[in-house]
């Protein structure tokens, strides 16, 4: 399991959480968009330290998200900006956050993608245009339980049946996203509205149902594609 890094204390805490379980746990080292008003002079040093180390596999979760705007935009790209530069000098992947934001995140991205290790865009909710942008930049797609929230998400069936299994990975972004098929019977068992690695098999039964695969192909796949990109 990876932990995600979100801000430099965080990011901290994950590593110091993950060397306690060594080969079980992993963490990203970052500052998300809502944290970047924490920015400072020193925390490029903090997240380089943290990175130095075997178990922080990744740079992030770094970007754009102007759905919210916990964070003033310009101190987003500010912020986002610096852990590219951070993620080019250490050769680590990149964990991608952007929401709402897709013009500015790529203008902004497509200056380091020359020398950008590789990247993966988490939890991806965004077009189908979108994701064939990215496809076609290099990017992996991380997709959650959104995908069987046929309400809200009904655009991603078409998006999971483009997408192609070696370039996707899936995630639960927990405690958000719960899938929408995980029966009540275990909601009960593992405290109601929370997600955890529990219901990732429930994402990815959606997408081998999206297409038209079995769930041992999905979970066989995204594992390896996860392995590799992560290293671990």
């Amino acid at each position: 399991m990876i932990l995600t890094g979100t801000s430099v204390r965080n990011s901290e805490e994950s590593a110091k959480m993950a060397r306690q379980y060594p080969g079980v746990l992993y963490a990203t080292a970052g500052i998300h968009p809502h944290d970047a008003k924490s920015f400072d002079a020193q925390s490029i040093s903090k997240l380089r330290k943290l990175l130095e180390l075997k178990h922080v596999v990744s740079v992030g979760e770094c970007g754009l998200d102007f759905d919210r705007d916990f964070s003033p935009r310009n101190k987003q790209e500010e912020c986002y900006k610096a852990q590219l530069e951070l993620a080019i000098e250490v050769q680590k992947p990149l964990f991608l956050h952007e929401r709402s934001a897709f013009s500015s995140f790529m203008n902004i991205t497509k200056d380091y993608l020359p020398k950008l290790p590789k990247a993966v865009v988490h939890c991806f909710t965004g077009t189908l245009q979108e994701a064939k942008t990215y496809l076609d930049n290099g990017f992996y797609l991380g997709f959650t339980g959104a995908i069987s929230d046929a309400k809200r998400f009904s655009h991603l069936k078409e998006v999971i049946q483009y997408v192609p299994l070696d370039r996707m990975m899936i995630e639960t972004d927990a405690p958000f996203m719960l899938p929408k098929n995980v029966p009540n019977s275990l909601l009960k068992k593992y405290q109601e509205r929370r997600c955890e690695p529990a219901f990732l098999p429930y994402v990815a039964g959606t997408i081998a149902q999206f297409k038209g695969i079995t769930l041992a192909k999905v979970a066989e796949e995204t594992t390896r594609n996860s392995k590799s990109f992560f290293e671990i």
